[in-house]
């Protein structure tokens, strides 16, 4: 018996063959630290089970929750000039927007896209901050002038998620011009009596809280999200004062009358389906009535959570 080829060589083979837990089963809350398996947080649409906090969803995944049975048409956006400043700064602007759409597999920040929330079709469009922060270019300005043309020429809702860290800085004054385009797109959705409604998330900041963002016929925030056009360090460190606590989040805004309601994301859908159909003057939705929903799939043990080495 030759011990190193039937005993040693297949402990080695085994000890090398272990299979290893993927890295992203577990995703860690930002808010309270707490490890989350990757199937309950996505039944959660992204919110933290333990303490609610909101974390950053994708368009693609936002739409899913939000239409009957996940099932919508994307509208097509017309493509701008790819790089009309020709900007550099640590990289060129084009390196920049292809390793965003590597990382997020999207072809730009915003996302359009029309469907049926219970029943009643609207049309609703999504920045996603993962890519560059949500910016605002010629693309979201194109976008938001895409739905609008669409909502108003069919007479659909145009139900608006914003999450932007403001305009592009490598597209200059072009970004800055999606202010003015964009505000003529709603007022093209009033004078056609088709209603806007804004949902304000983390964060909306900068000129799209200047412009499109605030615009809106029904104003709704995810709780805690950061709505505001500077943000809290720039306003301490120019009036050199401490500001209130919890000074330009979503509560605070309710409470100053800039808002209209705060809606927990897994409430949002119910919630936009009510305030759809009464500004369309429908009756309420009769949830008999509503797509039956799908079969839930077995649901994956979570295995145990694995501690992070320290790399340090």
């Amino acid at each position: 018996m030759n011990w190193i080829t039937n005993y040693v060589r297949p402990r080695i083979n085994s000890i090398f063959s272990r299979r290893e837990t993927p890295d992203n089963l577990w995703t860690k809350c930002d808010h309270c630290g707490t490890m989350l398996f990757h199937r309950e947080l996505r039944e959660a649409l992204n919110v933290c089970t333990n303490c609610g906090h909101h974390m950053a969803i994708t368009p693609r995944d936002r739409f899913q929750a939000l239409f009957d049975n996940g099932i919508f048409t994307e509208i097509e956006v017309p493509a701008p000039i790819a790089d009309p400043l020709q900007f550099r700064d640590q990289k060129r602007y084009p390196d920049r927007m292809r390793a965003a759409q590597k990382a997020t597999g999207e072809t730009e920040a915003m996302l359009v896209a029309r469907g049926e929330i219970g029943r009643t079709s609207i049309v609703a469009a999504a920045q996603d901050f993962s890519f560059m922060g949500g910016s605002m270019g010629m693309y979201v300005g194109n976008a938001i002038i895409a739905a609008a043309e669409h909502a108003v020429e069919r007479k659909l809702p145009l139900v608006l998620f914003s999450a932007a860290g403001g305009a592009r800085m490598q597209e200059g004054i072009l970004s800055l011009m999606q202010m003015p385009r964009t505000t003529v797109a709603v007022e093209m959705l009033r004078e056609a009596g088709v209603p806007y409604i804004v949902v304000l998330t983390h964060p909306t900041t900068g000129g799209v809280t200047a412009s499109y963002a605030m615009l809106g016929d029904v104003h709704i925030a995810e709780p805690n999200a950061l709505i505001c056009f500077a943000g809290p360090r720039v306003i301490e460190q120019t009036i050199r004062e401490t500001l209130p606590e919890g000074f330009q989040r979503a509560e605070y805004l309710l409470d100053h009358g800039m808002i209209d309601r705060v809606t927990p994301r897994g409430q949002m859908r119910e919630e936009l389906i009510t305030i759809v159909r009464m500004l369309t003057v429908q009756p309420p939705a009769v949830r008999g009535d509503l797509p039956a929903p799908e079969a839930e799939p077995a649901k994956e043990e979570a295995p145990a959570p694995v501690e992070a080495a320290d790399k340090s």
